[in-house]
This record gives structure tokens, sequence and C-alpha cells, in this order.
């Protein structure tokens, strides 16, 4: 038992001074939470795809008392380290869904043009904090009477 406990220990321990050494991870996952009248809280995974590219998906939902949607997001993202953990990020996308509000008896599809900014701290754990602003266009009556939705976000992510 004390074999497996030091055994489980230095593996633990190779784990967190690996994932030290790379910021950046391969994958992460974890919850946005919207600060704004768009789609609430999302879902969030990002895959890298290379040093300094990475793809990042969201699906976000929003349920009041007259309104009903749902968003899937998907960004291409360029990234770059400011110092040490911060990292900061823009990228481009897109966004479909659905939403159905009971006051105005109407419903529809979300069709969205995106870009986004933001920055973001990996700790020496895996973990990950970020605070990102992402502006959406949409291509449907969804969002008010002018089609812009600015999207302010943040979130932590569980990275692997």
């Amino acid at each position: 038992m004390k074999k497996l406990i030091i055994t489980t220990g230095i593996l633990l321990a190779g784990l967190l001074q690996a994932n030290a050494q790379r910021p950046v991870s391969q994958n992460a996952i974890g919850l946005r939470l919207s600060l704004n009248e768009t789609v609430g809280p999302e879902i969030n995974y990002q895959r890298l795809l290379s040093d300094k590219n990475r793809l990042e998906l969201g699906l976000g939902w929003k349920q009041t008392k007259h309104v009903d949607a749902f968003k899937l997001s998907g960004v291409y993202q360029w990234l770059w380290n400011i110092e040490g953990g911060f990292n900061w990020y823009a990228g481009v996308g897109a966004s479909v869904g659905s939403w159905n509000d009971d006051h105005r008896d109407k419903s529809g599809a979300i069709l969205a043009l995106a870009g986004q900014i933001g920055v973001e701290y990996h700790f020496n754990i895996p973990l990950q904090v970020f605070v990102d602003f992402r502006p959406e266009i949409y291509l449907t009556d969804y969002y008010k009477d002018n089609n812009f939705g600015p999207d302010f976000g943040l979130g932590a992510r569980f990275k692997f």
C-alpha cells in the first residue's frame, strides 16, 4: 500500500510538472458565463491545433420566464504569450442555434458571425481562467432590433 501511494504521488508530481512546462494544454473543458442578454452559460471546450492556434467550441443555453434558446459556437483562435502563464487570444467564428420567445409569440433559428478577443491565465495545476469579449452579428432576427450582440464572458477550464 505504501509503494502504491508513493508511486501515485510521483506520477501526479510528474504530470503537474509536465503541465507547468507547457502552459497551454492540448485540451481544456469548462464553463463560460455570459455577462449579457445573448445566450447565457456555455459548456466550453478548447482543442490546441498548433503552438499558436486552437479551436474553441461552446454549447450555450438560455432559459428565462419567456425565452428558451440554445446556441452552438465555434471560434478559430490565434494565441500570443504575454508573460509566464498569461496569454491573450483573438479569433473568428460562427454560431448556430434555435430560440423561442413566448412573450412575443415568436421563434426561429440563430445564425451569427462572431469575433473574439480575450486574456487567460494558466495555473501550474490543470486550471485555466479567462475573461473575453465575443461580439456577434446575428444574420437572423434573434437578438433585439439591430442584430448586434456584445457578449462579455468569464470562466474557468480544466486542462488535460
